[in-house]
């Protein structure tokens, strides 16, 4: 299969944040955003959570729990995202900030724009961060523009969490790769046994592989925060990805990009032999 695109990678929220400090993890933003270049798409989660600590420590309060103070947050947390990832990828390189929403992935002429616009940012020397749309997304009528599309296509994208939008995105762009960072070093038989790492999921066709990755969801339980679907969405929405012969590499964003991708890192790979 001939790959349009090198490399579509997500970090999730929580890996992003430094829990002790409640706070950006600068750190481990600044490490890999230089391994970033053109070539790499990256999805970006963190909006909402890095708005929200923004909030507090200016107004030493949070906000009622509410859609609207998700939207706030998020508005909030996207200009201290988006200047953090421009302050640590190299100079010469551009950074374009790209907000998506479900309805870019289930109309065709909007899919198409999205994909020519990803495409184009590696010959104009860009790096493209994508991430959902939140500030401007409400909840009851997205649902109902969702029950709207279930009626009249097979297929409805929803995108509200970022590892579906990494995944369409990779299908989007044809990627070689799609790495999902974590908190974890990747997908677990027994998530409190971290000997029970499932190191490969791998399959001689799409069919078997599809069929390799539903078995292992019966060992998937739990998410890293409220509101997350945890590791058994992630391999339901990672399906159509490796089935097209994406590689995908569910693994710790402890990890370097280049330490995962050369296999030197404990991660999940899962592909097509």
């Amino acid at each position: 299969m001939k790959f349009d695109t090198e490399l579509v990678g997500k970090i999730g929220s929580m890996a992003l944040i430094d829990k002790k400090d409640n706070m950006i993890d600068y750190t481990r933003v600044a490490r890999l955003s230089r391994e970033l270049k053109p070539g790499y798409i990256w999805v970006s989660s963190g909006a909402t959570e890095i708005g929200r600590l923004d909030y507090m420590m200016r107004a030493g309060k949070e906000l009622p729990d509410t859609e609207e103070s998700k939207a706030d947050y998020a508005a909030q947390g996207q200009a201290i995202l988006m200047q953090t990832y421009r302050q640590y990828v190299d100079s010469k390189y551009s950074v374009r900030q790209i907000l998506v929403e479900h309805h870019h992935f289930n109309d065709p002429v909007k899919s198409a724009h999205i994909r020519a616009l990803l495409l184009r940012c590696r010959a104009q020397n860009a790096i493209p961060i994508i991430n959902y749309n939140d500030a401007v997304s409400q909840s009851e009528n997205r649902r109902m523009e969702i029950s709207a599309l279930a009626r009249s296509q097979a297929v409805v994208h929803e995108c509200i969490d970022n590892d579906e939008t990494a995944s369409l995105v990779a299908c989007l762009v044809k990627a070689e790769t799609l790495l999902i960072f974590t908190g974890v070093d990747g997908i677990y038989t027994d998530p409190s046994d971290p000997s029970t790492l499932i190191e490969e999921i791998a399959g001689k066709d799409a069919y078997e592989l599809v069929e390799n990755i539903e078995s292992y969801k019966k060992y998937c339980s739990g998410a890293s925060r409220k509101g997350a679907n945890g590791a058994k969405a992630k391999l339901e929405y990672i399906k159509e990805a490796a089935a097209q012969g994406t590689r995908v590499l569910i693994a710790n964003a402890k990890y370097s990009i280049r330490e995962v991708m050369e296999g030197k890192a404990r991660c999940t790979a899962i592909h097509i032999r």
